[in-house]
């Protein structure tokens, strides 16, 4: 099958984009202990930027969110501004877009990550399906404290406090993470989100929140640079919605009266437990690009841009290990597949030394 239709020009919102194969967020903890980003991350992204766009990794929009490692990078520091703008002008002189991600890890945080704080959620409920990484090694999952309605406006503060130092740092535009099980999609889904009030029960309440700060975003970048992403079946983090379907279609349509620039969807769920068909849900009602992502070949990309069920498809994993990701599936040359014990480790090796064609 052709893939033809991956490398002609499509525009999200204000962004034109050469080609239609994005490069996914990825996190990948090589930023500095304080959270600042380093210039290996630089080289890292400067080598991925033939990609239509690249979608820079979950950024923490507030101290004291770490979940992954203490080596995510932050956006809410001066630092962290001057050292994402190294990052920024190195794309920008290869040619390449980027916009970035800000995200709040929610419950998914470990006070041994974060000076002792307790993590903080919709509801005190801990994940229990797997433990997580900390300076004493793997741990279960702490019970989070839950959020007054009181603190919200904070959290929103901060999420507008982050898109403004993304502009400054010379982001092309900001997704905001409402996937996977971290702060914004625990408070969409039923199945972390237990609290009553104008944030709880009903669909139009839990999804409050992520309207609210995706609304802080626009009021930032305007609606045309900012996109949202959003895993409605994704069990990542012990999530579960009992009516994925029905949160799919509120939330895309919410999206789409607010004309953002894109929606990013997680199509599938990691863990192959839950399974419906969200992407048809959104495309009945979300009148912008849609962006897939979860599992797609080139070749399946290709025909979901021909059909016009897509703009354009998200590559995970293969963009760790493919650089020239873009160059590959344009020539059929072979796609190397990632190795993944460097996925989350701190160095060069398993991160900038994946060789291009041409190398």
């Amino acid at each position: 099958m052709s893939t033809t239709s991956l490398f002609t020009p499509v525009t999200l919102g204000a962004l034109t984009l050469s080609n239609r194969i994005l490069m996914a967020p990825l996190t990948r903890c090589r930023a500095d202990a304080d959270h600042v980003p380093t210039d290996i991350m630089a080289e890292y992204y400067a080598q991925r930027a033939s990609a239509g766009l690249i979608i820079a990794e979950a950024t923490m929009v507030i101290e004291g969110n770490s979940a992954f490692g203490a080596r995510e990078p932050g956006i809410y520091s001066d630092a962290q501004v001057a050292a994402w703008k190294k990052v920024t002008d190195a794309v920008h002189a290869k040619g390449g877009l980027i916009v970035l991600q800000i995200w709040h890890g929610g419950r998914a945080c470990h006070s041994l990550l974060n000076n002792g704080a307790q993590p903080v959620a919709p509801s005190p409920l801990h994940i229990t399906n797997d433990e997580t990484h900390t300076p004493q090694g793997k741990k279960p999952y702490e019970t989070p404290r839950e959020l007054s309605d009181e603190e919200l406006p904070g959290i929103v503060a901060g999420f507008r406090k982050a898109a403004q130092n993304a502009k400054d740092a010379g982001f092309d535009g900001i997704e905001v993470h409402g996937a996977n099980g971290y702060l914004l999609d625990e408070f969409l889904r039923d199945g972390s989100n237990k609290r009553s009030g104008p944030y709880g029960g009903p669909v139009e309440n839990r999804a409050r929140l992520l309207l609210e700060v995706t609304d802080a975003a626009i009021s930032v970048w305007g609606a045309k640079r900012v996109g949202v992403r959003i895993s409605p079946l994704n069990s990542y983090n012990d999530m579960i919605d009992g009516d994925p379907i029905g949160l799919t279609s509120y939330v895309s349509a919410q999206l789409s009266q607010r004309g953002i620039a894109y929606l990013h969807l997680m199509r599938a769920d990691f863990f192959g437990i839950q399974k419906s068909d969200v992407v048809c849900a959104a495309r009945a009602v979300f009148k912008g690009a849609i962006v897939g992502n979860m599992g797609y070949t080139p070749e399946e990309a290709a025909q979901s841009v021909t059909d016009g069920t897509l703009a354009a498809v998200a590559f995970g994993h293969h963009y760790v290990s493919n650089p020239d990701l873009v160059e590959r599936i344009q020539t059929g040359h072979a796609i190397v597949e990632p190795d993944a014990r460097t996925f989350y480790s701190n160095d060069a090796k398993g991160y900038t030394d994946y060789p291009t064609i041409a190398a």
